[in-house]
């Protein structure tokens, strides 16, 4: 088990306490892979890998309602509450840093204001893409503005700062936008919220068509292998949808609110969130399903196999740390740390670029 102590005082219970299953490290060694995951409901960042002991090395660190996530191994975005951070790693191959082998240094952020910003993606352009949760569509960076819009669904019938149908995932397919999930097709402030438990679809972007609805706040659409995989999260479901059909296959039932997917080899890694029972989450099938199966919600991360659909590992958070929303890989990396802004590292850290000519 991982504890992490508070500030002050130091008699105080960890504020985090993190357990993996018996196999989770071997999982992350055999995969050849670290992970990094965000809760916007405690506002961190963090960082999993291993150390050399064969432990869980965990890092933390702090950016206000920090949710999407995208890493290339090199390159790190980030949304925030009304920034987006662009990090990269410090250190070249071979290089450590205090015994991490990647340090993620916040280069760049982009201000946006408060667009509620769900999932991101880098384009075959390099630009980046993302979910623009508040105008209700798919945007980028401005340098003039707070984004620039790029697309809506057919249902939106203007931009305007109400997230009408709360529009929130985004799976790629070679760079390009493909799909987006949405928790409702309406079309007023916030209409999403009462069409919770049965509203939700799955748009096609080019084409604008729905190819599967009747979900329940789906989320985390991707595209791998042969098939789109999501969560459909108001019932605790993770699955596939056949485009042919038109329908969402359940594969794994998960003890938690969904958000986050990302996959390595034939596993899927799911984030779990503990449902607030309040007028966003209450009412869901989730509700009835765990009570049915005698369990209580989770927050952490599980492992699926992607053949068997069964449950294989797991990650355990408890304390001040109740939901999650993104979850990657980052390729390569055994142990990964970042830079925030709450101490004096980042100011001491110079290193040099490429030359370029005047």
């Amino acid at each position: 088990m991982t504890s992490i102590p508070p500030s002050s005082p130091p008699t105080a219970e960890p504020w985090l306490k993190v357990s993996a299953s018996p196999g989770f490290i071997g999982w992350l060694q055999a995969q050849q892979v670290s992970l990094a995951f965000t809760t916007y409901q405690a506002g961190k960042l963090f960082l999993l890998g291993r150390n050399q002991e064969n432990s869980l090395s965990l890092v933390e660190r702090t950016f206000n309602r920090c949710m999407g996530l995208w890493c290339n191994g090199q390159t790190l975005w980030m949304s925030s509450v009304y920034q987006v951070w662009r990090f990269e790693n410090a250190l070249a191959p071979g290089e450590s840093y205090q015994g991490y082998d990647r340090l993620y240094v916040p280069r760049i952020a982009y201000t946006t204001g408060d667009l509620d910003i769900h999932d991101i993606a880098v384009d075959h352009q390099d630009r980046l893409v993302f979910v623009n949760t508040r105008f209700s569509c798919l945007g980028t960076f401005s340098p003039t503005a707070s984004f620039a819009p790029l697309w809506k669904p057919a249902h939106i019938s203007s931009l305007a700062p109400e997230d009408r149908c709360h529009l929130n995932g985004l799976a790629m397919a070679q760079g390009v936008p493909r799909y987006v999930t949405c928790a409702s097709q309406s079309d007023v402030v916030e209409g999403w919220r009462a069409q919770r438990t049965d509203g939700g679809c799955v748009i096609e972007v080019t084409s604008g068509q729905i190819v599967v609805a009747g979900l329940s706040m789906p989320h985390s659409p991707r595209l791998y292998g042969d098939r789109l995989w999501l969560l459909n999260s108001g019932t605790g479901e993770f699955g596939w949808v056949n485009l042919q059909q038109g329908r969402f296959v359940p594969m794994t039932f998960c003890p938690g609110y969904l958000r986050g997917l990302a996959f390595v080899g034939d596993t899927a890694v799911i984030g779990l969130s503990r449902p607030r029972y309040n007028k966003t989450f209450s009412g869901l099938a989730l509700d009835d399903r765990l009570v049915q199966k005698g369990m209580d919600s989770q927050c952490g991360l599980i492992i699926v196999d992607l053949h068997s659909g069964n449950i294989v590992e797991s990650l355990s958070i408890e304390g001040d740390v109740r939901e999650l929303y993104d979850v990657i890989v980052i390729p390569g990396a055994v142990r990964p740390t970042a830079f925030g802004l709450k101490s004096d590292e980042i100011q001491r850290l110079l290193t040099i670029g490429e030359s370029d000519d005047l």
